[in-house]
Order: structure tokens, then C-alpha cells, then sequence
């Protein structure tokens, strides 16, 4: 319920509420502590975090509650009016009640006030409920003071809450690994584990590290990183990531990416970075907030004050009194909390989806998606290719061409190497290449004793004006051409899966009424039949990579927001260009990963509409609480200036409407989407 942008709330073990400045923690100027004391550096204990007791968190308001119903039934004889509850006893009972809710609120106040911050609500609640004793209203400031505590209460619940899906992922990294040497297994720290070496996994196991795995095949939960509660089977030599849960037999893994740059670690850090990025509307009510509350004060005094000037029957306990209501009524507290709140309570729901949101404001800007480009392998396709067909020209040996194919496709990294590999078999280290280069969106060249090899698309015998045959680029696979010496030598067709959920994915976007566009490098006759199969009424390929941003700034020039998807080092620059990029996690690679705002864990398409959703309900609750707590302190505030609201009605428009907002806030984390 802060209303300083530069002072933060933590909550320590037992919930009780701590104070911090930003010169304290970086991130805390961001507002963004509240969930990075979840997050700490990056080594995360095994153990659940100790949760603190609610009876321990509530204790002083139900100690104040007791004494203030008891002291309101001798005040109105609900019970009995005793004699002795008069004079400095009453006075007595009613600070002992105001005791355990205000002592920490003053207590607050002051350390605000050394570190110079004067305008915060532990200054207006202060000053009211102060006020309401000097004036004799000793109930109404026990009341004021016991909801805000009681309000307090629920924000670190529900801050609490917001923090669980995070932590549930967070909590899948272990410190401890068993690692092999010469078969006999022995612990180690996880962060000195070596790339290369080999760990075991029992069952119930969680991998700590990215790795390939070594045995035959294994089970594993992967919902720590995907949101998915079904298991995947892996077999040998497939990649097996941080985070994993072993299921059924014991496994042999062999590390691949140190224990700082496994997916779980970027994960990470995208996490602790996230709640510093805030959407435009977090940072408007925060600046509204910090101008706000000293124009406040100054009012809260002109209403006790001018009147003197301009009435005959000038009362100033009266007029105090409207200052004071007009004070808890002002307090911003609904806006100041649910509006944090409810953008953490997006990025929290989109972790247990497996979908990780850098920051707020994408999903401010998911919520305004117009049109979803995507690239088409890895996004909608599978990305695992299998050789179709091998066609030579006469005159080429066609495993001496396949062997020179496959020493030059080692150099790379794309699905269409791998599958080559797989095809061919081992590289033949014998063949000796010179000037090896990738050309972007087109394909490999080198040399071969003085002779110029290309392998890739048309395009790149175009470039290095190859003839071949004009009916081979309406082939609809994928073709991976080869020339040797300055002639066509034959191609290789390779065909790649759509993913399961890809027509649905189309069909979900259809209904968000969102324009779905596909844009690839594969070649047209390809892009137009996936295209077909899913629905896709805008689809190009044979695309450069520069020819991706210019159709992406063409799409922008007719003022819609973009989202591009994309998971290959040839779609940052895309990615980068959209109003917001989204990766694929899971076979994307790492440049696209830092490069895009949203990243979606598992690869699934289905995600992308999810993500949606997500975006839009949480803006959607954020304008909800913006407009109830302006409505309902607006209407209250001109009352309580009239002298129309007292205490309880300043009570209900303060901490009534935060608790409403709070409760509205946290909804989303239990919505389907």
C-alpha cells in the first residue's frame, strides 16, 4: 500500500512488514522486490521457503478487534454501560486497542521520515487516526487503523500467492548432482560439474543441468519448464534440460551447457528481470501517486483551515473531523496495490502455463495484438526433418556427394544438418574443406581440392548462377540443391511434420479475431501447402531474412500491433522489430531467446493464443480496479468534504476498495485460459 515509487514493502518470515529504499536493492526501484526476495541470487534452495503463520500475521488485529468491540459494548451498552469505562479509562482502552495496529504504522512513519520521505500512507493514516483521538472519535481511529493493518494483511497474502507459481518453478533446480568417474558415482555441487561429464539420475531425480541424455530411453515430468503435467519420453542422444523430473529407471546423462547457462538459469534470470519492466499503466499511478499524496495533505488542511475565514459558526473539531475523513478516503492504496498485483498475478499464470513474460508491459501489449506472424519451422512445424528423396545427376557418385554433403552440413546447426547426419551417418573427417561460409537465407559454400561445393537452397544457385532443372523448385518438400564445380550435382527432399496443435492454434487466433500470417525462408510450394492444411490466408516464402523486417514493417505500417514467432538466429532481428517478440524455449535458439519479450517453454503453438488471453484478462482486472477505486473514493471524497461520510464510510472507500481490488487482482491466477 506504498504510495512512494522509491519505498518498497518486503515481508519477512513471520509477515511482518519490512521497509527498504531502492539505494538498498536494485530492484527495488522498480517495485519489484515483493517478488524478487522469492527469487534471490541465482542459487535457489532445495527446500521449500518457511511460510509464516496466518493466526501469527493477524494476531494484532484480532488482539485490537477484541478490545474494540468490547470497548464499542460498554460505549453503547450492548452488553452493559460499567461506570468505571469513563474518563482516562476509556481514553486508556481505546489506545491499548490502537496500540498493536498503530505502533507499527508510526514506527513506519518515522523511518520513512529519516530516509526524507514525508507523503506516504503511514503519514496519512498517522495524521487521521491521531487526529480522531485529539477530537475524541477514539472507535473510528481504532477502526481506521485496524483495517489498513488488516488490509496490509492481505496485500503480503496476496503477494504471497502471486509468488507461488514462480517458486514452483524456481524450486526445480537442485544444488546436488551424482556424477560418474570411472563408473562409480560420488555427489557434487552442481555448479562445478563440468561440460562433458556424465551424471545419474535416479528416479524422482530432478536434472540440474542441460545434458544429452545417454541410456536407452527415459521418462520425464517436464512441467516445471512447460506447464505440461504429461510426461515425455526421451531416448538416446536427445537433449534433456534443467528442471526435468526422472520418472521411471535410472539414467545417464551427459552435460552439455554449464550449470549458468542451462534454459533453467536464463529462465531464471528472465524471471527476476521481469517484474522490473512496468507497463505504462503501473508507471502512470505510480508518478500519480507520488504527486498525489502531498496535493492531499495540503487539502486536508485548506478544509480545516479556510472555513474559518468564510463561516460565522466556524467548529473547528468539526471541520478537523471532515479533514481527517477527507485524508483515509484519499489514501491510494487500492491503486498503488492491485494494480503490481495484478500484473504479477499475469506473469505468475503465465509460468504455470509455461509461457515467461519479461515484464508487465507485454502484457499490456499481448492484450493488443492484432496480427501473429510466425515463422513456419519450429513454430508450426516440428523442426525434425527426414530425407525424403536423393536424386543425383548423371555423372555424380551419389555417396561420394552425400559424404561431401554431410562433412560441409557439420558446420552448421539448423534441423536440415541434423536430419542430412542422421541420413548419411558419420562425417568422413578425411575430406578436407576450405573457406567455409554460411550465407544467410540461402544456404553453405567451401572448396574441395580448389573445387567450389554449394549446398542449399535455389536461391544459392541462382547466386552462383547454377543451371537446373525449372519444374525442381515446385517440388512441395523441402529441397536442399547441391552443386559441385560449377555444375548441378542433384538435391536431397526433406520433408518436416506440422505440429498437432498448429490448426488449432490458427483456428484460436481466428476467434480472438486476430490475423494469423506465416513467413519463411522454405521455399513457396512448401509455405503454400502448410499454409493450406492450417488455414493460413497470408503466407510467403523463398524469404531473406531482411525480406522477414521488411514484410514485418509493412504489416506495421498499416498500424497494428505485431507479434512475430519465431525460434531461429534469423528471427531476432524480427523478433526485435515487432511490437512483441515471442520465442520458442524449448528448440529456440539463445539469441532469439534474449531477443524476445515473451518465451514460450515447451514450443507449442497452442501457447501463442494462451499468452493472449492471459494479457488480456489481466489488463482487463487492471482497468477494473482503476475504475472502482476512482468511482467509489470520488463519490466518498466529495461526501466526506461536505461533511456527508464519516469514519466508516473514509474506511470502507480506502480499505473496502483495496481489499476488493486485492481480491479481483489474485482471480486471475485461478482462471482457465
Amino acid at each position: 500500500m506504498n504510495t512512494d515509487p522509491n519505498h518498497i514493502h518486503t515481508y519477512d518470515e513471520q509477515g511482518r512488514r519490512t521497509c527498504c529504499t531502492m539505494e538498498e536493492h536494485v530492484y527495488e526501484k522498480a517495485g519489484a522486490s515483493d517478488l524478487l526476495d522469492a527469487v534471490g541470487d541465482k542459487q535457489i534452495p532445495q527446500v521449500q521457503p518457511k511460510e509464516y503463520p496466518i493466526f501469527r500475521l493477524f494476531l494484532p488485529a484480532i488482539i485490537s478487534l477484541v478490545l474494540l468491540l468490547l470497548g464499542l459494548s460498554f460505549d453503547q451498552g450492548w452488553i452493559s454501560r460499567p461506570a468505571f469505562f469513563a474518563g482516562w479509562v476509556r481514553i486508556g482502552w481505546y489506545a491499548a486497542a490502537y496500540a498493536p495496529v498503530g505502533l507499527p504504522v508510526i514506527w513506519e512513519m518515522l523511518q520513512a521520515f529519516a530516509k526524507r520521505e514525508f507523503f506516504s500512507e503511514f503519514t496519512l493514516m498517522t495524521i487521521a487516526t491521531i487526529g480522531a483521538f485529539l477530537i475524541g472519535e477514539y472507535p473510528e481511529g481504532v477502526a481506521v487503523m485496524l483495517f489498513y493493518t488488516v488490509g496490509e494483511n492481505f496485500q503480503s497474502m496476496a503477494v504471497r500467492r502471486a509468488k507461488g507459481n514462480i517458486k514452483a518453478l524456481l524450486d526445480q533446480r537442485p544444488d546436488e548432482v551424482t556424477v560418474l568417474e570411472n563408473n562409480v558415482p560420488r555427489p557434487a555441487k552442481a555448479e562445478t560439474v563440468a561440460i562433458g561429464q556424465t551424471i545419474q539420475l535416479r528416479p524422482g531425480d530432478k536434472l540440474a543441468l542441460d545434458g544429452e541424455l545417454l541410456s536407452d530411453g527415459a521418462s520425464f515430468n517436464t512441467s516445471a519448464l512447460t506447464g505440461e503435467s504429461k510426461p515425455q519420453t526421451k531416448t538416446k542422444g536427445e537433449p534433456v534440460l534443467a528442471g526435468m523430473i526422472n520418472l521411471n529407471r535410472v539414467a545417464l546423462v551427459k552435460i552439455t551447457t554449464a550449470y549458468t547457462d542451462s534454459k533453467l538459469s536464463k529462465i531464471i534470470d528472465l524471471v527476476q528481470h521481469a517484474t522490473t519492466r512496468k507497463a505504462p499503466t503501473e508507471l502512470f499511478i505510480r508518478k500519480f501517486a507520488k504527486v498525489y499524496t502531498p496535493i492531499v495533505v495540503l487539502l486536508a488542511l485548506l478544509i480545516t483551515v479556510m472555513p474559518y475565514f468564510f463561516l460565522a459558526d466556524y467548529v473547528f473539531a468539526d471541520w478537523l473531523y471532515r479533514a481527517l475523513v477527507f485524508l483515509v478516503i484519499s489514501c491510494p492504496c487500492a491503486l498503488v496495490i492491485s494494480i503490481p498485483l495484478g500484473y504479477f498475478g499475469g506473469i505468475g499464470a503465465g509460468s504455470r502455463h509455461g509461457i515467461l513474460f519479461k515484464g508487465g508491459n507485454f502484457l499490456d501489449t499481448m492484450a493488443g495484438v492484432k496480427q501473429v506472424v510466425m515463422d513456419k519451422t519450429g513454430t508450426l512445424t516440428k523442426g525434425v526433418f527426414k530425407v525424403q528423396e536423393v536424386l543425383m545427376e548423371e555423372g555424380f557418385d551419389q555417396q561420394e556427394m552425400l559424404q561431401l554433403v554431410n562433412a560441409l552440413e557439420s558446420n552448421s546447426t539448423h534441423p536440415v544438418a541434423t536430419a542430412i547426419h542422421e541420413y548419411v551417418g558419420q562425417v568422413d573427417r578425411s575430406i578436407s574443406l576450405g573457406h567455409v561460409e554460411e550465407i544467410a537465407g540461402h544456404g553453405l559454400k567451401a572448396t574441395v581440392d580448389g573445387k567450389e561445393l554449394l549446398v542449399g537452397n535455389f536461391k544459392l544457385m541462382d547466386k552462383f548462377d547454377v543451371t537446373y532443372g525449372a519444374d525442381l523448385s515446385d517440388i512441395v518438400h523441402t529441397v536442399i540443391a547441391i552443386a559441385y564445380d560449377g555444375r548441378f550435382a542433384g538435391y536431397l527432399s526433406i520433408a518436416d511434420a506440422i505440429k498437432p496443435d498448429a490448426a488449432e492454434t490458427i483456428r484460436q487466433l481466428k476467434a480472438l479475431s486476430i490475423t494469423p500470417t506465416m513467413l519463411s525462408g522454405d521455399k513457396s510450394a512448401v509455405v503454400r501447402a502448410v499454409a493450406e492444411k492450417l488455414g493460413i490466408a497470408h503466407a510467403y516464402g523463398d524469404l531473406l531474412p531482411e525480406d522477414k523486417v521488411n514484410k514485418i514493417n509493412e504489416i506495421k505500417a498499416m498500424n497494428v500491433s505485431v507479434a512475430f514467432v519465431g525460434d531461429g538466429v534469423n528471427d531476432a532481428p524480427v523478433i526485435a522489430l515487432s511490437d512483441v517478440g515471442i520465442a520458442m524455449g524449448g528448440l529456440g535458439s539463445d539469441a532469439t531467446i534474449e531477443t524476445a519479450d515473451v518465451v514460450i517453454q515447451d514450443d507449442a503453438p497452442g501457447k501463442i493464443p494462451v499468452a493472449i488471453r492471459i494479457g488480456k484478462a489481466t489488463k482487463k482486472i487492471v482497468w477494473q480496479n482503476i475504475t472502482m477505486a476512482f468511482v467509489v473514493k470520488a463519490t466518498v471524497l466529495a461526501l466526506g468534504a461536505g461533511g456527508l461520510a464519516s469514519m466508516w464510510e473514509a474506511v470502507f472507500a480506502d480499505v473496502g476498495v483495496a481489499l476488493l481490488a486485492i481480491l479481483n487482482a489474485v482471480r486471475i491466477q485461478r482462471m482457465k485460459f
